[in-house]
């Protein structure tokens, strides 16, 4: 790698980015008996509001190198990775928590739950709106986002509805649970092969030519760009320096953003709310980057990055969560409950449907995101009561 090309990697805001993350880590690492409640509420706010902004720091340099690799490779290559990155951190910390001490029997369900509201509708919905007011017209490439749609109905029925009804108190037994994981595991892996490989073409923006019929307005791609292995060929240590930087600094997000859970916790019970809205600020606080790079997308007029980043975020999620708790819990004899309220259920099949309207039905506008924020609402209001 040219120094030249190492310069302009390392700039200096992407250094500062990554000291500040890791050196926060550090301190809260080395200062963790100090720091351990109970604190004064005033000095939890402190702790809070400090590990807030080294979070929003870091993420715009993750936010950077996401969106250079995504112009380097594409979609949906690009966006993969930054959603890649950032779901594994998350499997992996779900995994953390159920293998450490203590019964989680409900974390994989309240995580994947949350993700999926704060993706459909939180981020979505603030993508619409921002999207909606910069541009007249918001369209998509129809074909990749009802496959998104198409492989989430599955798997999020299989994750979060089935279990209500045909497991024992929201959970499979271990004769459902095996078929489950292999058929979760087979139908992400082709997900990927395809979406990747001979239909990548499906997750590329659009381009709209006037003379086309309005049917097939939304279905036809950009221009033939060079295969990704010649890219990966002529810019492998470019591609290789950036996501490495990009997992490096995003690692400090989901460390304090797990530590803050512990404060939130504490400070959330004191206010009398309640405990389970730290789900949400956490696992909000965790896909800061890909929210950040989503309402960009939008403001760019770029509705197919918008859903590659929102909706794939969800397919991976979904894809790869449930497979790893259902493994642990049979190796480990848990309990792993993923049945979901009835009340949620009826969110979750609201959130398909209106993301159904608002991406398929012909051209997407702020009015579908207020909808979606206003579902989302919903949600904070059922944890609420």
């Amino acid at each position: 790698m040219t120094s030249a090309l190492l310069r302009s990697i390392l700039t200096p805001s992407a250094i500062l980015q990554f000291i500040i993350g890791w050196a926060a880590v550090v301190f809260f690492r080395l200062g963790s008996t100090f720091f351990q409640p109970p604190q004064k509420t005033v000095a939890l706010v402190i702790i809070l509001v400090a590990i807030v902004a080294v979070i929003i720091c870091a993420a715009f340099g993750v936010v950077t190198q996401a969106e250079h690799l995504a112009r380097r490779l594409g979609d949906p290559y690009g966006t993969l990775i930054l959603t890649m990155s950032i779901v594994m951190i998350e499997v992996i910390l779900i995994a953390a928590v159920m293998l450490g001490p203590g019964e989680h029997p409900t974390i994989a369900r309240d995580s994947v739950m949350a993700v999926s509201m704060i993706i459909l509708n939180l981020v979505v919905g603030l993508a619409l709106i921002v999207g909606g007011l910069r541009h007249a017209k918001l369209r998509v490439n129809r074909t990749g986002v009802g496959a998104y749609l198409g492989i989430l109905l599955p798997l999020l029925t299989v994750g979060l509805v089935l279990p209500a009804f045909i497991g024992d108190d929201g959970q499979y037994s271990v004769g459902q649970a095996i078929p489950i994981v292999a058929m979760t595991i087979l139908v992400y892996g082709l997900f990927l092969y395809f979406q990747t490989g001979r239909q990548r073409t499906d997750f590329q923006e659009p381009t709209v030519s006037a003379n086309l019929d309005p049917a097939e307005r939304g279905t036809v791609t950009t221009e033939q760009r060079s295969s990704i292995g010649q890219i990966l060929r002529v810019h492998r240590s470019e591609i290789l320096a950036r996501t490495l930087l990009l997992v490096a600094t995003v690692l400090p997000i989901v460390l304090l953003s797990h530590d803050m859970a512990t404060y939130l916790d504490t400070l959330l019970d004191r206010a009398g709310a309640p405990v389970a809205l730290s789900g949400i600020v956490i696992a909000t606080i965790v896909f800061l980057p890909e929210t950040v790079t989503t309402v960009r997308a939008a403001a760019a007029g770029e509705m197919q990055r918008v859903s590659n980043l929102c909706h794939g975020a969800l397919v991976s999620t979904v894809g790869l969560t449930i497979p790893v708790v259902l493994i642990i819990g049979m190796v480990t004899g848990q309990s792993v409950i993923l049945g979901e309220s009835p009340a949620h259920m009826i969110l979750l099949a609201v959130s398909l449907l209106l993301t159904f309207a608002s991406f398929l039905g012909g051209r997407a506008t702020a009015v579908h995101g207020m909808a979606h924020l206003m579902i989302f609402s919903v949600y904070i209001l059922t944890l609420m009561s």
